[in-house]
C-alpha cells in the first residue's frame, strides 16, 4: 500500500476532524493525493513515483513530530483515526476533560498544551464560546452598548451544548455553531466535529450544569490572578474583537467580575485538579497528561487480532448473511478471478460481471411496494416499485471503489460516498483517514461496498461511521465479492441488523489477514499495481 498524506490548508484549532461541507456532501479531511474512480481503463489510485519522491523530500526536510508534520504554513497529517469501538462493534467511550476558569484565565491555552502533550491521534476541542444564544433586536442593541451580560448562564444555549457534548461522547458527528464576537451573532455556516479518543470541553461555565458535569471524566479549574485576567481581556477584546477601552472596562466591572464571583468561582469545589497560572504551569499539565495516558491505556484494545480469531464454534451461518446461489455461472466467474494467471483485462471484465450480479441480488433486498401499470395492450399489470426510500452507495477505498460502476449500472442516478480506511503497519489496526458522505445519508438505504472482507475490521469501522451519522442499522447492506467466515461472524455479531451479501465465503484467514484460498489483493489486481508489505 502507498502512504497517503492528508493536508489541512487551514488547520483546525485542535486535532479534531472538521469539515467544510458543501451543499450536498459531508466531508472530513482533504486528500492531497487519493483514488480516482475507474471509468473505462482503471488506473491505480496510488501516487506516482515523482509524487512519492516529492512527498519523501518534504517529510524529510519538514519539522516532524510523530504523526503531524509542520512545513512552512502547512500542516500535514499522516495518520488516521484508530477504532473507537470494541470487537463487538460497541462504542468505546472517549475520555472527556472539562476545563473551567474565569474569563481570559488561559483555559484555551491549557487545552492546547494538553493536546500537544497527549500526542494521541484523535482529539476534539469544544469551546463554550460557540454556544452563545442568538440575540433578539433588543439584546443586540444592549450588546452594542456593552450592556448585555455575556457571562451570565442565561447567555448560553445549555440545551444545545448538552446535546452536542452527549453526541461527541457517543462518538457521533456534531454541527457546532460559529459565534461572531464582533457582530454578536452566529455565522450562517457551522463546523463539523467528530467524536474522538479524547474530548476537551472548555468555557467559563463548564461546571455550571449538573448534566455536563456527569459527562466529564476529569474536571480542571484554571486559577489565574484577577489582574492578569483583566489585562489579558483588555488586549483580546480591543485587538481581536474590536472593542474600545471604556466599553471593555465597563463590561468587566458590571458583568464579568460579578459573574465570576457568583457563578464561576464557586464551581472550584467540584474540580479534580486546580491549575494555578494557567498555561505557564507545565508541572500541572504534565501530571494531567500522565493521568489521561493511564486512562487511555486502560481502555485500549487490539481489534483486528480479535476479529481474525472469531469463529463459528460449530454454529450455523448467521441469518443476516445472503450468498448468491452457487450456480455454474458463479463458480465459473470465480474460477477466472481466483486464478493467479488471469490477465488484468480479463480479471476486470469477469469481476465486474460478478459485481453486477451481486448488486442485482442486493436490489431484491430493498423495500418495494405493489403498483399497477397499464401495458401497451391496455391490460393491467400487477408489479413492484421501489418505495420512496432513497438508495446511496458508499465504497470503502480503495478496493470498494472498483464496485461503484457496477452499482451505478444497476441503480440509475445513485449517489456515491467514500470512506478511506487503511491498516497502520505499526499496530496492525485499521485507521479512518477520510470520508465523504451525502448530507442526507441518515434518511437513505446504504449499499456499503468492499471487494473482499477478511477479518471484517474495515467493514466494522465503516458501519460504525454510518451509524455515527445516524444511518439506521437495518438500512445498511454490506456487499462484497468474497468474505472469510471470521469476517462474516464479526460483522453479524456486532451489527445483527446489517444485511451481508456476498458471492462466496472462504473458511480461513492467515496470520497476515489474507483470505484462503482467496483472491489475492483485489485492488492491486484490478488497478494493476504491485503490492508490498511494510
Amino acid at each position: 500500500m502507498s502512504e497517503n498524506v492528508f493536508e489541512f490548508t487551514n488547520p483546525p484549532s485542535s486535532a479534531s476532524s472538521i469539515s467544510d461541507s458543501g451543499e450536498d456532501d459531508d466531508q472530513t479531511f482533504i486528500i492531497k493525493s487519493g483514488p480516482k474512480s475507474p471509468i473505462k481503463s482503471p488506473k491505480s489510485p496510488t501516487k506516482s513515483a515523482a509524487a512519492k519522491k516529492k512527498a519523501k523530500a518534504l517529510l524529510g526536510s519538514a519539522k516532524s513530530s510523530g504523526r503531524v508534520v509542520h512545513s512552512g504554513s502547512r500542516t500535514l497529517y499522516t495518520a488516521g483515526r484508530p477504532p473507537w469501538y470494541n470487537s463487538q462493534g460497541q462504542l468505546k467511550k472517549p475520555f472527556v476533560i472539562g476545563i473551567s476558569g474565569g474569563s481570559a484565565s488561559g483555559k484555551t491555552t491549557v487545552a492546547r498544551k494538553i493536546i500537544e502533550a497527549l500526542d494521541v491521534p484523535w482529539v476534539s476541542l469544544l469551546s463554550m464560546d460557540s454556544f452563545y444564544k442568538v440575540l433578539n433586536k433588543e439584546q443586540h442593541d444592549q450588546a452594542a452598548r456593552n450592556e448585555y451580560n455575556f457571562d451570565h448562564p442565561d447567555a448560553f444555549d445549555f440545551e444545545l451544548l448538552i446535546a452536542t457534548l452527549r453526541r461527541l461522547k457517543e462518538g457521533k458527528i456534531v454541527e457546532v455553531p460559529i459565534y461572531n464576537f464582533q457582530t454578536h451573532s452566529r455565522e450562517p455556516t457551522e463546523k463539523t466535529i467528530y467524536g474522538a479518543n479524547v474530548v476537551i470541553f472548555e468555557g467559563i461555565l463548564t461546571f455550571y450544569s449538573k448534566e455536563l458535569l456527569q459527562m466529564m471524566d476529569m474536571k480542571i479549574f484554571v486559577d489565574t490572578d484577577s489582574d492578569v485576567r483583566l489585562a489579558r481581556r483588555l488586549i483580546r477584546d480591543i485587538n481581536v474583537r474590536g472593542r474600545d477601552l471604556e466599553g471593555v472596562l465597563h463590561q468587566y466591572n458590571k458583568f464579568v467580575k460579578p459573574a465570576f464571583e457568583h457563578y464561576i468561582e464557586p464551581t472550584m469545589t467540584v474540580a479534580d485538579i486546580m491549575v494555578p497560572r494557567g498555561g505557564e504551569n507545565d508541572v500541572a499539565i504534565n501530571l494531567i497528561v500522565l493521568h489521561v495516558h493511564t486512562q487511555l491505556q486502560n481502555r485500549g484494545f487490539k481489534l483486528r487480532s480479535k476479529l481474525a480469531n472469531a469463529g463459528c464454534n460449530g454454529e450455523p451461518m448467521p441469518t443476516s448473511l445472503y450468498v448468491l446461489q452457487q450456480t455454474a455461472q458463479i463458480l465459473g466467474l470465480h474460477t477466472f478471478i481466483r486464478n493467479k494467471d488471469t490477465a488484468r483485462d480479463e480479471f476486470i471484465f469477469y469481476s465486474q460481471r460478478l459485481m453486477r450480479l451481486l448488486f442485482e441480488y442486493a436490489m431484491s433486498m430493498v423495500p418495494f411496494k405493489s403498483v399497477r401499470v397499464e401495458t401497451p395492450q391496455s391490460v393491467t399489470y400487477e408489479g413492484k416499485r421501489l418505495t420512496n426510500l432513497k438508495i446511496c452507495g458508499v465504497s470503502i477505498l480503495r478496493a470498494g471503489e472498483t464496485m461503484e460502476s457496477a452499482l451505478c449500472a444497476v441503480c440509475k442516478n445513485i449517489r456515491i460516498g467514500k470512506i478511506l480506511i487503511q491498516t497502520n503497519f505499526d499496530t496492525g489496526e485499521p485507521e479512518l483517514h477520510y470520508l465523504r458522505l451525502p448530507k442526507d445519508i441518515k434518511d437513505q438505504y446504504v449499499m456499503l461496498m468492499d471487494a473482499t472482507v477478511a477479518t471484517g475490521a474495515a467493514a466494522m469501522m465503516a458501519i460504525r461511521v454510518l451509524l455515527d451519522h445516524d444511518v439506521k442499522e437495518e438500512n445498511i447492506t454490506l456487499c462484497s465479492l468474497l468474505m472469510a467466515e471470521s469476517g462474516v461472524y464479526s460483522v453479524a455479531y456486532a451489527f445483527p441488523k446489517v444485511k451481508i451479501l456476498t458471492t462466496a465465503v472462504d473458511k480461513e484467514v492467515n496470520d497476515k489477514f489474507h483470505i484462503l484460498p482467496g483472491i489475492g489483493n483485489f485492488g492491486d489486481r484490478f488497478f494493476g499495481t504491485d503490492y508490498f508489505e511494510q
